[in-house]
């Protein structure tokens, strides 16, 4: 009786979004929350979960395989497939999050991008701001969480690990493969990597 209950509750959650207007691809396999609240122009495809607590703004599109709670999305996003948005978060207007993604308890600022493989924690990322893939913030040390500051207009380059507390100022790059543990100043080009060496004519122990 309780799994017909809450099939039922899905039941009447779809019918109200898709008479609102959202596209949802494969009603069946989206889970909404009772107070889960969806603006205009919305496209929702398949196996999306809703977690309590999450709004969602107008002309969002919400991919495939992605997990929400408790966070906000503004106008004009992108988000997923496969991503997951924790509590906390809040995608800001023409941001965009893709697969493989997960955000928790950060702000992604106007029109940044975190497309594919990463993590952002506890972290405040500002306007415009490009996040390379594979790039994580080390937020936790064992003992307490500790804030990642991106300013605007950033490029991170990928396989970064970003160790926090950690300010990056505005028009600043860091370079592919880095560890960044101090402050970056503006418009300065950060990395931290080891020079490549290279053996002539080497070959493999058999």
């Amino acid at each position: 009786m309780k799994r017909f209950n809450k099939q039922k509750l899905q039941n009447k959650l779809r019918n109200k979004f898709l008479k609102s207007g959202v596209k949802i691809i494969g009603p069946e396999t989206i889970y909404f929350s009772e107070d889960t609240k969806i603006g205009k122009n919305v496209t929702i495809e398949p196996y999306v979960v809703f977690g309590s607590k999450v709004k969602v703004g107008n002309s969002v599109t919400i991919k495939s395989f992605s997990h929400l709670e408790n966070c906000k999305i503004e106008n004009n996003v992108d988000l997923g497939p496969y991503a997951r948005i924790r509590p906390g978060t809040i995608l800001k207007e023409g941001s965009k999050v893709g697969n493989f993604v997960e955000i928790k308890k950060s702000v992604i600022g106007k029109k940044s991008k975190v497309n594919h493989l990463s993590y952002i924690g506890d972290s405040q990322i500002g306007k415009s701001v490009n996040i390379g893939a594979g790039t994580i913030t080390c937020n936790y040390d064992g003992v307490k969480k500790s804030k990642t500051k991106i300013k605007d207009n950033v490029f991170i380059g990928s396989n970064s690990s970003l160790v926090a507390p950690l300010t990056i100022e505005e028009k600043s790059v860091v370079g592919a493969g880095s560890v960044i543990t101090k402050k970056v100043r503006k418009k300065s080009l950060a990395l931290t990597r080891s020079l490549q060496t290279e053996v002539k004519n080497y070959k493999r122990k058999k």
